[in-house]
C-alpha cells in the first residue's frame, strides 16, 4: 500500500501534523509506504523522525521547476498511490494529489476542490460559519477516515547529532562564561507583524528575566529574514547576557530544533518556533495575540496561553485593521515574565522530583 500524505507550507502547521504521521506509520507498519510532499526546507524539520519512507518536494512558488505543480506531479506518477492524504485545505494540493494519480483522495471540502476527492469530509460549523479546528486535530481526521485509529494529539520531532554539535557550538560562543537555564525569547513569524510583541517589551522582558535569574541565559531566536529585529531587542536589552542567533552565518531548523529543545522556558508569539519547542515538551508560554488559540491546540505539556479578551480579537490579520494592536499592546511584561517563572520553578520542582 502507498499512502502520500501532502503537508502544510507553514513551519507550526507541519508540526503539528507530525501526530498524524506517526499514527499513519504505527497503525500500517511495514505494510504501507509512507511518501511525504513537502516544501524543500522542511525534510529538515521532520529530520531524523521515522515516519516518513520518502519525500517529494514542492513548492509552487520555489525557483527549482522540478518542484513546482508539473515537477512534483511528475515524481508522484513514478508509482502507483492508493491514497493522497491532503492535509492543507488549499484548491491546488487537491488538484496536485488529482493529477499525481491517487486513487483515493482525503481531504475537507473546502474552497471549490470538492469534485477533486474521493472521500470529502464536511467542515464543523455553527450555522454558516466554519468552525476553527487545529491543523493537529483536523489531519488526525483525514486518517482516521482511512481506518487509523485516533492517537494523541502530543507533536514530536527529533535532532540528529550533528544539529546538537551546532548547537553546543553556538551556545559555547554566545555564553562562554555560563551554564545557566536557557531562556528563549521568539517575536517573529513569516505570517506577519500583527503577531509581534515589540523589540521594546521583549527586552524589558529580558532585563526582568535576568533580574529574578541572574544566572540566566537569554537568547533571542531569529529566522533569516528576522536578523534586524533580533539585533535590536539585544541592543535594546543592554545586558552581556542577552545575546542573538542573527550573527549566525546559517539558521539551519536543526538549530532552533536543538536550542528549543534545551530551553529551560521559551517565550513565543503563535509562530513555528512555538510548536518546536512543544515537540520537545520545553515550557512555552504564548502570546496568541490576533490569533484564535483553537487553530493552534495539540496535547502540549507545559504551556501557557496568554490573551486578552477584547472584542476585534481574535481577528486573524496580518496586521491590525484598527491600528491600536492592543491585544498585543495590552500584554504586560509583569504578566508574562511572571508566567514564564512559574513554568521554570514548575520544571525545577519536577527534575527534583525524578532526582
Amino acid at each position: 500500500m502507498h499512502i502520500v500524505v501532502i503537508l502544510p507550507r507553514w513551519v507550526g502547521d507541519v508540526v503539528m501534523a507530525t501526530p498524524m504521521l506517526r499514527a499513519v506509520k504505527e497503525h500500517f507498519g511495514t505494510a504501507a509506504e509512507v511518501t511525504g510532499v513537502l516544501k524543500p526546507m522542511f525534510a529538515d524539520l521532520l529530520a531524523g523522525t521515522p515516519w516518513l519512507d520518502r519525500m517529494i518536494f514542492y513548492d509552487r512558488r520555489g525557483k527549482d521547476r522540478s518542484t513546482r505543480f508539473l515537477g512534483a506531479v511528475r515524481k508522484l506518477r513514478s508509482r502507483p498511490i492508493d491514497v493522497a492524504l491532503i492535509v492543507p485545505n488549499s484548491l491546488s494540493t487537491a488538484a496536485l494529489a488529482f493529477a499525481g494519480g491517487a486513487r483515493r483522495r482525503v481531504g475537507f471540502a473546502r474552497h471549490g476542490r470538492r469534485l477533486l476527492l474521493t472521500d470529502a469530509l464536511s467542515v464543523p460549523r455553527r450555522g454558516w460559519r466554519v468552525e476553527p479546528v487545529s491543523t493537529a486535530a483536523h489531519a488526525m481526521d483525514l486518517a482516521e477516515r482511512i481506518g487509523v485509529p485516533r492517537g494523541r494529539l502530543n507533536m514530536q520531532l527529533a535532532t540528529l547529532p550533528q544539529d546538537e554539535a551546532l548547537a553546543d557550538a553556538v551556545l559555547g560562543r554566545l555564553f562562554p562564561d555560563s551554564q545557566g537555564p536557557l531562556v528563549v525569547i521568539n517575536d517573529n513569524g513569516a505570517y506577519g507583524p500583527a503577531k509581534s510583541w515589540g523589540g521594546e517589551k521583549c527586552a524589558a522582558l529580558a532585563r526582568a528575566v535576568l533580574h529574578r535569574r541572574p544566572t540566566a541565559r537569554v537568547l533571542v531566536h531569529c529566522g533569516p529574514g528576522d536578523r534586524d529585529a533580533a539585533r535590536s531587542i539585544v541592543r535594546l536589552a543592554g545586558h552581556p547576557a542577552v545575546r542573538s542567533l542573527a550573527d549566525e552565518t546559517d539558521l539551519p531548523f536543526g538549530l532552533s530544533k536543538a536550542l528549543l529543545r534545551r530551553a529551560s522556558v521559551a517565550l513565543s508569539s503563535d509562530s513555528g518556533p512555538r510548536h518546536i519547542a512543544g515537540a520537545f515538551g520545553t515550557p512555552t508560554v504564548v502570546l496568541l495575540g490576533p490569533m484564535d488559540p483553537r487553530l493552534s491546540r495539540s496535547d502540549q505539556p507545559h504551556l501557557r496561553e496568554m490573551r486578552i479578551d477584547l472584542a476585534c480579537s481574535p481577528c486573524g490579520r496580518r496586521t491590525c485593521p484598527l491600528v491600536h494592536h492592543d491585544c498585543m499592546r495590552l500584554l504586560t511584561v509583569e504578566a508574562v515574565e511572571r508566567m514564564m517563572d512559574e513554568l521554570l520553578q514548575d520544571a525545577e520542582s519536577r527534575r527534583d522530583r525524578v532526582a
